[in-house]
């Protein structure tokens, strides 16, 4: 391989995995602050919870798994007009950032209601017997106590999306996976494909080994 060569495949590589983390940023952001509202009216509403009511915990609950049992793909293409509607176009690097999101957020509401509902009954009853209002309850005791099982659940998501922005990639999002699929697959380029695979994998160990690290800070 020419010195040329090598310089052209780094800076697609280099372009392809700048949009890859743009991808991910953005709907890791936009669906853990749109999740996590699911994920406190389940926690409230649960039989267990502050103000148990079935009917809202079953309704939601059953729409979360509803939309958590769509194929990333099939959802993709499912969700092009309203893709369209928020970004004004079906494809591209930011037009992925929609389907990816609306993927994430079933994902991170479930995740964050199982973190906040293990919160220890013992604590919130502590709590309740000082007098502290629901809202401190909330913000005091449940979420400040699941924050290191929240953030175990975001490095799942990012994990996740990483690999959903490489299907992304296949139907024009950009990113690593258009590249693998275009260079290293399509055109028989063997090295894009695995030098792709070995930045994934590099940065998905990256990524667990900081949640791993902020986890036990945390802890």
């Amino acid at each position: 391989m020419g010195i040329a060569t090598t310089a052209s495949m780094t800076s697609v590589i280099l372009n392809a995995f700048w949009q890859t983390l743009y991808m991910v940023f953005w709907s890791t952001l936009f669906s853990v602050l749109i999740g996590f509202i699911p994920a406190v009216i389940l926690t409230l509403t649960a039989p267990d919870g502050l103000h148990p009511v079935r009917p809202v915990y079953e309704t939601l609950s059953f729409l979360i798994n509803v939309f958590r049992s769509f194929p990333f793909i099939i959802l993709l293409v499912l969700v092009i007009p309203f893709t369209r509607l928020i970004v004004g176009k079906a494809i591209g690097t930011t037009a992925s950032i929609v389907p990816l999101t609306l993927s994430a957020i079933p994902f991170i509401a479930r995740i964050m209601e199982n973190a906040l509902r293990e919160t220890n009954p013992g604590v919130i009853e502590a709590a309740k017997s000082f007098g502290a209002s629901d809202f401190q309850i909330l913000l005091f005791v449940y979420v400040k106590e699941s924050i290191p099982r929240m953030l175990n659940g975001v490095i799942l998501l990012i994990i996740s999306l990483v690999g959903y922005s490489a299907m992304a990639g296949t139907v024009g999002g950009g990113g690593i996976g258009d590249i693998a699929i275009r260079f290293g697959y399509q055109q028989y380029k063997t090295d894009y494909l695995v030098v792709c695979s070995l930045i994934l994998i590099v940065f998905v160990q990256l990524i667990q080994m900081i949640g791993n690290h902020l986890y036990k800070k945390l802890s």
